[in-house]
């Protein structure tokens, strides 16, 4: 098996090059890190809106006939039932299998911040935000259908239940690694070429384009 190795110039100049990015890539993540404050609050839902907190006013529902019935709702789940049945990516959402007072199971999509447990973590009430139905066609999604259902079929699969609303955000690393990962790359591609020309200009490294001379003719 032949090995082939990089000329010593080019790792180096990569070398040089990805140090450099480290300052660039850290600015860039302050910047974004701030950016992601402001993004985290236009995406946070207020009490009784969708995906926000149930207050004592909101319809508690019991069955998937409620679910239908009811604009919206919120469901009272025991412990942290209503995440540990399932779950699995639907489109861009994460849907958990919830199993309602009624033994039914629904998919929904959970506001985690704003589900209240009262009493222990594990073996008290959650009372889960509020939500609404979303019609789809759920089989449509194959994968979904058999991560979600690994353990027990849900009761219905022409909607899902959004207890997430416009709260739906990418996590912190998500949002500012795209554009620290950009800056560390042009960060490389201007400066690779510079610290090479540079080198290659005092002779420490061979040059990447040498220019033939023409030869002379028997004319000149």
């Amino acid at each position: 098996m032949r090995y082939r190795h990089l000329r010593f110039d080019i790792w180096l100049c990569l070398l040089f090059s990805l140090f450099v990015s480290i300052f660039p890539a850290s600015l860039t993540e302050r910047i974004m890190e701030e950016k992601y404050k402001g993004y985290t609050e236009e995406r946070t839902a207020a009490e009784g809106e969708i995906g926000g907190i149930a207050g004592d006013d909101v319809f508690r529902a019991q069955s998937i006939e409620d679910l239908e019935t009811q604009e919206r709702f919120t469901v009272i789940s025991p412990g942290i039932e209503y995440r540990n049945r399932g779950a699995g990516y639907y489109k861009n959402h994460y849907l958990y299998a919830l199993t309602l007072p009624s033994g039914e199971r629904v998919a929904a999509a959970i506001n985690m911040e704003n589900v209240r447990t009262k009493g222990d973590y594990y073996s008290g009430e959650a009372t889960l935000p509020v939500g609404q139905i979303v019609r789809e066609d759920l089989t449509l999604e194959k994968a979904f259908m058999s991560q979600i259902e690994f353990s027990e079929p849900l009761s219905r699969k022409d909607f899902y239940v959004d207890m997430m609303g416009n709260a739906e955000k990418a996590s912190q690393e998500n949002y500012t690694e795209p554009a620290v990962m950009l800056a560390r790359v042009l960060t490389v591609l201007i400066f690779f070429p510079l610290f090479h020309a540079l080198g290659a200009k005092f002779g420490i490294f061979p040059p990447f384009f040498v220019s033939k001379k023409k030869k002379p003719s028997e004319w000149d």
